[in-house]
């Protein structure tokens, strides 16, 4: 798709050599994303910018969706636009002047980066889903899609490890999902699905009114297992990638487990206060999972391997 009219996308810098685009993906996402950040130390140097400018693609593409005024699906198409230029022509906007380096690095293939604009089209219509099969596949196009360019940019194209991948991306989209039930009624969303509340008996006046009731922490306890068994059936990932691949992954899969246990020590209430990991536990997450690398044992705790919380 392309957009009818003039559109001006936002995030652009001046200045587009290369250096200075890369240069502008590093500002967005040290802005932005503090747990990307601290993960990127872990990368050789000559990988770190190009995390970046997926991350910046990433960044810019929800915020198209979600943040910006304005025509959405008409800045989703430039969007688009830019990225088919990088594939096949000059992009002019700076985060796709980086993107162009990494895709001819890598070889990366059009499709994931579609698939997330796409799921940001569907989120100007769908704000519902009616069951959970229905998330799971909204979840391969906003979720999955990152960790097969991560994948990527690492070396790896095995079909097996993108399927592993699958699993840990969509458990973090979910993790995201059950700590942010709230923020998303406030923008008119709900991702618990549809049955899973009529099976506890959640309506949707208790999301609006912030009660975690009885009904609602057991439909989340039910949704946040859910995700538990699917972190669990990515980890093997992790002993199939070797070096810093090995401990990035590692570290998300850790910190998404890590928000579960939060999520169940508040008995599940979501409603009245966000849960979200401090500073402090980051950095102990941070330094545990090295330190159990460097001693040879698995990065993860056994809890988290035998898909267990708390």
């Amino acid at each position: 798709m392309t957009a009818t009219g003039p559109v001006t996308l936002p995030f652009a810098e001046s200045g587009s050599s290369i250096e200075e685009a890369f240069a502008a993906c590093e500002r967005l996402t040290r802005s932005h994303y503090e747990n990307f950040s601290v993960a990127t130390r872990l990368l050789p140097r000559d990988l770190r910018r190009h995390f970046f400018s997926i991350y910046a693609f990433c960044r810019g593409v929800d915020d198209l969706g979600d943040e910006v005024d304005g025509d959405r699906l008409a800045l989703l198409d430039a969007w688009e636009a830019e990225l088919e230029a990088a594939y096949s022509g000059t992009p002019s906007h700076p985060y796709f002047v980086a993107l162009r380096q990494t895709i001819r690095e890598f070889d990366i293939p059009k499709e994931p980066l579609l698939k997330l604009i796409e799921a940001n089209r569907r989120d100007q219509s769908i704000t519902r889903y009616p069951d959970f099969d229905e998330l799971l596949g909204y979840c391969e196009y906003s979720a999955n899609p990152v960790g097969s360019l991560v994948l990527y940019v690492f070396g790896h194209r095995e079909p097996e490890l993108h399927r592993l991948s699958d699993y840990t991306c969509t458990a973090l989209q979910l993790t995201n999902f059950w700590q942010d039930v709230a923020r998303d009624f406030d923008i008119g969303r709900i991702y618990i699905p549809g049955d899973t509340m009529e099976r506890f008996g959640v309506q949707e006046n208790d999301i609006r009114e912030k009660r975690a009731t009885p009904q609602f922490k057991a439909a989340l306890k039910f949704e946040v297992d859910r995700a538990r068994e699917l972190f669990r059936k990515g980890i093997p990932l992790i002993d199939r990638v070797q070096g810093k691949a090995r401990i990035d992954i590692a570290l998300f899969t850790a910190g998404g487990m890590a928000i579960l246990d939060k999520i169940e020590s508040r008995d599940y209430d979501v409603l009245t206060r966000r849960p979200a990991l401090s500073k402090r536990e980051k950095a102990v997450l941070f330094a545990r999972t090295q330190i159990r690398s460097k001693l040879r044992m698995h990065p993860l705790p056994k809890k988290y391997r035998d898909g267990r919380g708390r």
